[in-house]
């Protein structure tokens, strides 16, 4: 492990990379329901430094869609650690092989594996210029997070929430296209609101006809599974979102519905809605 940490040294990695990017930093956890002053982070600036952002949330609840928008929209990198692992596994690199043997017997990829592949990807990201970073899918645990610092400073932390039975429904809809590759769902959503709170509606993502098809769904996609990953996930990020919570830097989102309600209200508590106002004018 120390090998591995010292690999991931600020002395390793450009500055472009490694060194702190503290732009902003919360002083406390924060909701999408608080007050627009006292939530909201400094507007990024595009002639700035860029920024260095975690997505937390279940199996499930989007953070791969939110992630990359947001990485097009801020120009920075969309890592998703299950990309990284899938990658490794289809090539032949070094861990490729270790890689398979793990996942074949249904193990957890270890920390070690984790961010050696990480690390891989920030430098090769650091070799073509690239600045900051989301993160998806890591850290999972409160020693992921403890390594992660050692590395670099995290900006902001965002847990997308959602329901348990949209969560589910969601994931039971999930399909992929066998030849594009491309991901959609014929799940249509609708969640009564409990105890005064909002309903949630989602719209199904239905694939165009030349994909219709040739949708699979995912071998894990089974009530049962889903159930289960949700509980495991619900223990173990628990304690990381404390974690978080304790440094000020979580920022809890409950999704509103789905990409047309939530995306304009997840810039808002961001505060990157006239970044993105800017940005749609330009084109």
């Amino acid at each position: 492990m120390a090998a591995v940490i010292r690999l991931l040294k600020p002395s390793h990695l450009s500055s472009s990379v490694a060194t702190s990017l503290r732009r902003f930093s919360p002083s406390a956890a924060v909701s999408h329901t608080d007050s627009r002053e006292s939530s909201l982070p400094p507007r990024p600036d595009p002639k700035g430094r860029s920024v260095q952002w975690v997505f937390l949330g279940c199996p499930g609840v989007g953070k791969g869609t939110y992630a990359s928008r947001l990485s097009a929209l801020l120009g920075v990198p969309h890592i998703a650690t299950g990309d990284l692992v899938r990658e490794e596994l289809s090539s032949n690199g070094p861990l490729s092989e270790q890689l398979a043997e793990i996942v074949n017997q249904g193990k957890l990829v270890s920390d070690e594996i984790i961010i050696s592949l990480l690390s891989k990807r920030l430098e090769a990201g650091e070799a073509k210029g690239e600045s900051g970073f989301i993160l998806d899918g890591f850290p999972r645990t409160i020693r992921q997070a403890e390594i992660l610092d050692n590395v670099t400073d995290i900006d902001l932390v965002v847990n997308l929430k959602l329901p348990e039975s949209a969560l589910v429904e969601k994931c039971l809809g999930r399909r992929i296209c066998n030849e594009c590759g491309k991901n959609f769902n014929v799940a249509s959503i609708n969640v009564k609101g409990e105890n005064g709170s909002s309903g949630i509606s989602m719209a199904p993502l239905l694939p165009p006809p030349q994909c219709v098809a040739k949708l699979i769904t995912r071998a894990d996609d089974t009530e049962t599974v889903v159930k289960e990953r949700l509980r495991i996930y619900s223990e173990k990020s628990q304690p990381l979102e404390e974690f978080y919570r304790n440094q000020g830097k979580l920022l809890e989102f409950d999704l509103p519905g789905g990409i047309p309600e939530s995306w304009p209200k997840l810039l808002e508590v961001l505060n990157l809605d006239e970044h993105e106002e800017k940005r749609s004018a330009a084109a």
